[in-house]
């Protein structure tokens, strides 16, 4: 049915008859073994490559609609599929299955005096929903992490990539079914409007985590309409602090390389912070290295004296932004206590990096700054799953409960208590 042709009314059932085969569907999943699990996943990869024509063709709508409605070439660039990066997506779903299971894992035992044994263990979490916006491979990224976990996943997709995302999900479903995937274990609402987020965000009855991946108006309508827990991937409003100890040939390599190797990505930088120390110094050798590359800077008003290029003169909106661009927010400052309050205060509590030759001082910027990754004399750019070494993730996390940092298999999963006794009772 198509949705012009639906009432708010038919949506929301349409989404709550989906949550209830979702939910059965976890059911099932329990039941499959890891070796089982694998060989589904690789079925799923080889029937994405078997659909090529058709998911290609699919994405081409989604182009058309881009292109009408004046998108821009890197928006469209992020819709686009091709052959190769479909096989990229395939073998992503490969990858998913040599990743170990962290289903049953064996988190910590004990015996009590009386002769109970305690055993806490990994355990899938039942139903996920996943909300996201623009680019199609998270629908398989998604739905092959959650699946591995033993979740059942409900996907919701934003209207830009639609047809394309109905064509991945659809492959998975059916090439995993051929497996032994249980029916219903992967399923794409079809529904792109706000109303049907709602819906799917008051249905605690079926679902129990609700994931949002995209722009911040869309997780805020999640985080005041969810009836059940919410993982959020809010901003990244990244810093790096060049310590007055610090290497300045290597901060600004890590300078330029967390802005600007792939600026439109929530762990790209988006303010440098420098200890008023080394201003003199590393503002020449840093404007010129920016100026290059095509950055836009906006500087406080000492920054903008000694860099040596053009800058903007920075405002208080500056320093909480998230540009996703090719431009930094420049601030002095007086030295590590300054820099530790900037980052928790205007930061997101996403990545913060120091660059220090200091050990002693970097452990305490490690400590006293609350972000999900905080890192020394490395680039802002590594946090990701991957570069954690967790094969895949769902996403980055900016929340501190159950799940915080990259999220890889492992915190897909939630763990229960398993109790053996010999008839013992309770006096």
């Amino acid at each position: 049915m198509l949705r012009a042709l639906m009432t708010d009314s038919e949506i929301q059932q349409a989404i709550l008859d989906m949550g209830r085969r979702a939910r059965a569907a976890a059911h099932e999943l329990v039941k499959l073994t890891t070796a089982k699990k694998n060989a589904i996943l690789l079925m799923m990869a080889d029937e994405i490559e078997a659909r090529e024509a058709g998911i290609l063709a699919a994405n081409e709508k989604d182009l058309e609609r881009a292109r009408a409605n004046g998108l821009s070439s890197a928006m469209v660039d992020r819709l686009t599929l091709n052959p190769k990066r479909l096989k990229a997506i395939a073998d992503a779903v490969r990858e998913v299955a040599a990743l170990p299971d962290p289903v049953g894992e064996l988190l910590s035992e004990w015996t009590r005096p009386n002769g109970i044994r305690i055993r806490k263990v990994r355990v899938p979490i039942g139903v996920i929903g996943i909300i996201f916006e623009s680019r199609p491979n998270v629908t398989s990224d998604a739905a092959s992490l959650c699946f591995k976990t033993g979740n059942a996943t409900l996907l919701r997709g934003g209207s830009e990539a639609i047809d394309s995302n109905i064509a991945l999900a659809a492959a998975l479903q059916a090439g995993g079914e051929r497996a032994g995937l249980p029916k219903d274990s992967i399923q794409l609402i079809p529904f792109t409007d706000r109303a049907s987020v709602e819906h799917m965000a008051r249905m605690d009855q079926h679902m129990d985590l609700i994931i949002p991946r995209g722009g911040k108006g869309l997780i805020e309508k999640v985080v005041a309409t969810a009836r059940m827990p919410v993982i959020k991937h809010y901003d990244g409003v990244c810093h790096i602090y060049v310590h007055a100890d610090a290497d300045l040939e290597m901060a600004a390599s890590l300078v330029i390389n967390s802005k600007c190797q792939k600026p439109g990505v929530c762990n790209a930088l988006e303010t440098l912070l420098v200890d008023a120390a080394v201003a003199a110094e590393f503002y020449p050798l840093i404007g010129a290295r920016l100026a290059g590359a095509r950055v836009e800077i906006r500087a406080d008003d000492n920054a903008r004296s000694l860099l040596g290029v053009p800058a903007v003169p920075a405002t208080e909106e500056d320093w909480r932004a998230e540009y996703l661009d090719l431009i930094l927010a420049v601030k002095t400052v007086s030295g590590l206590d300054e820099a530790i309050a900037h980052i928790n205060t205007h930061g997101s509590h996403h990545t913060d990096s120091i660059v220090t030759r200091d050990r002693a001082v970097a452990e305490r910027f490690q400590h006293e700054v609350d972000s999900a990754v905080v890192l020394h004399n490395a680039s802002t750019r590594f946090n990701d799953g991957g570069e954690f070494g967790f094969g895949a993730e769902i996403g980055i996390s900016t929340d501190k409960l159950h799940a915080r940092g990259p999220m890889g298999l492992a915190e897909l999963c939630s763990y229960k208590y398993v109790v053996d006794g010999a008839g013992q009772v309770r006096g």
